[in-house]
């Protein structure tokens, strides 16, 4: 099998998991590889990512232009950014996960840290999450609000909307989306009951073992 072949069938095998256990309802969510030519595959637009064809995968080159397949997301412009700023990034997941696009509308959340450090896991997966603003969804202008984190998150909410996450391998994408989705379930659950969140040296100790990188100002830093 062609690495062009794997990669479309990993993209339809984790986005019918994503789907199947209620991660992204209807044709909402939308995931991208980056390929070796500086092109990349994305799901198409209105797809559901349950029921996703390897072969109608839409295939764009390095400036964006559909080569093949069907129309792509929507999205594209908020891929784009975030591929742009994420020297490393080489897939990016977005969902419509319940718990946190639920997160993404309260009022407390700090912009620049949108979770507490409350497991070690969290930290090691996603780092920390940024939220920006509501934007109406394919709008371009999410491209400019992305670009604004200048590439220091991996993780990031876009309020009323849902997180959109950038990882070095499809894989890693997609576990650090449901490792945030779980956060901020914990943090829901959790909300008003003055849980114990991991200490600053808690935090310390965890970025030193793993080389972790930090935005400044995320959980306490």
């Amino acid at each position: 099998m062609s690495n062009d072949s794997k990669l479309r069938e990993d993209i339809c095998r984790f986005g019918r998991s994503l789907f199947e256990r209620g991660l992204t309802p209807g044709s909402s969510g939308n995931i991208s590889v980056k390929l070796e030519d500086g092109g990349w595959l994305v799901t198409p637009t209105n797809a559901s990512l349950g029921f996703l064809d390897p072969a109608r995968l839409s295939r764009l080159d390095p400036s964006g232009r559909l080569v093949s397949g069907d129309a792509p997301t929507k999205e594209v412009p908020l891929h784009t950014a975030l591929y742009e700023t994420r020297g490393a990034a080489r897939a990016i997941v977005h969902l419509h996960s319940t718990h946190s696009v639920a997160l993404s509308m309260l009022p407390e959340i700090d912009p620049r840290a949108a979770l507490p450090p409350m497991t070690a896991y969290y930290l090691m997966k996603c780092g920390a999450t940024a939220l920006v603003p509501y934007y109406r969804p394919g709008d371009p202008a999410v491209a400019d609000a992305i670009k604004g984190l200048a590439g220091k998150y991996s993780s990031v909410l876009l309020a009323n909307h849902g997180p959109v996450v950038a990882g070095d391998t499809l894989e890693a994408a997609v576990f650090a989306t449901e490792e945030l989705e779980e956060t901020a379930k914990l943090y829901l659950l959790l909300r008003g009951l003055n849980p114990r969140h991991l200490s600053p040296e808690q935090v310390k100790d965890l970025v030193k073992v793993f080389g972790l990188t930090l935005p400044e100002h995320a959980h306490g830093g």
